[in-house]
């Protein structure tokens, strides 16, 4: 379990890692980023009545301060960590049907219910989103991420405590994971002459630093960077729509093209994903077992 007592020792030193990757030189959007998947802190502010509000960062960070009412959880509870290591086949991907029913159950989220995920933007690993993207696979169809995370939620005068609220268990049942938006080794290997490959994470890693565990060091023959914290405006909000389709462009994508983003265990990248589906590249897909996996079975560069 070595590798992933690493990856998670380095959750809790994610501030290192925000700080990583060379400054976006681009300046912040003037525009608000608009999507399916993303509401404003004002947004929750004024609905709290009406959405589960689940604090994606965990039990232990909401203990130092989350929204008033929500809910605690981790993507780890909600994916394959427990089935070996970090590396091995199939690590770190979405519960099978019944252990995620059971799971979704017990922290009350209901199917029928809005569902809103927050966590630490720019300064996280993108969690929100990787609960989120785990979520939308699994056939919840309102399902929101906070434009801004905790910083924003504060700034907007949301009453916050010291501790999340106990879940109000509930009957989920899923019958299916929609695998539109999801890859993994053997089907990435089958298609790769024919994806765009996005890596998502900081210059020292796509450069070759293993600095969570990873069994060897580099990135994905090919692979684009485009890094997790870029899609950030300096007030940790998301940068307008307009200008993050322009990045990727620059960057050498398209809309017509197949894209796949992976990072280290395949949660910056769930963010990327569902950013780009909103900008309009739909046919992109995140890799969850991403790094930890691909450098032990494939090919890499550095």
């Amino acid at each position: 379990m070595k590798r992933t007592a690493l990856f998670l020792a380095g959750i809790l030193a994610i501030s290192s890692l925000s700080g990583c990757g060379a400054k976006n030189s681009a300046s912040d959007s003037s525009e608000p980023f608009e999507g399916k998947y993303v509401v404003t802190a004002d947004y929750v502010k004024e609905n709290l009545d009406d959405i589960i509000v689940v604090d994606a960062r965990g039990e232990d960070e909401a203990k130092k301060g989350t929204v008033k009412g929500a809910v605690a959880t981790t993507w780890q509870y909600l994916a394959t960590c427990e089935d070996g290591e970090a590396g091995d086949a199939n690590w770190g991907c979405i519960l099978d049907t019944k252990r995620l029913s059971e799971r979704l159950g017990e922290l009350g989220l209901a199917k029928d219910k809005e569902i809103v995920l927050f966590s630490n933007a720019e300064k996280g690993w993108g969690e929100d989103g990787r609960i989120a993207w785990e979520l939308i696979a699994a056939g919840y169809e309102d399902v929101k991420i906070v434009d801004g995370g905790i910083k924003a939620l504060k700034a907007a005068g949301v009453e916050t405590v010291k501790g999340a609220a106990e879940p109000k268990p509930v009957s989920v049942e899923i019958d299916s994971i929609d695998e539109t938006h999801v890859i993994n080794t053997d089907e990435l290997k089958e298609i790769y002459d024919d994806c765009k490959i996005v890596d998502t994470r900081t210059d020292k890693e796509y450069n070759g630093k293993t600095m969570y565990g990873e069994a060897n060091g580099g990135h994905l023959p090919g692979a684009i960077q485009i890094r997790y914290t870029d899609l950030f405006n300096s007030d940790s909000t998301l940068k307008s729509n307009e200008d993050l389709t322009k990045m990727f462009e620059d960057a050498g994508l398209s809309k017509e093209d197949h894209i796949i983003t992976y990072c280290t265990g395949g949660i910056r990248s769930a963010y990327m994903q569902l950013v780009m589906e909103m900008c309009g590249f739909e046919n992109s897909e995140n890799y969850d077992e991403s790094f930890y996996r691909w450098c032990v079975e494939g090919n890499l560069e550095k």
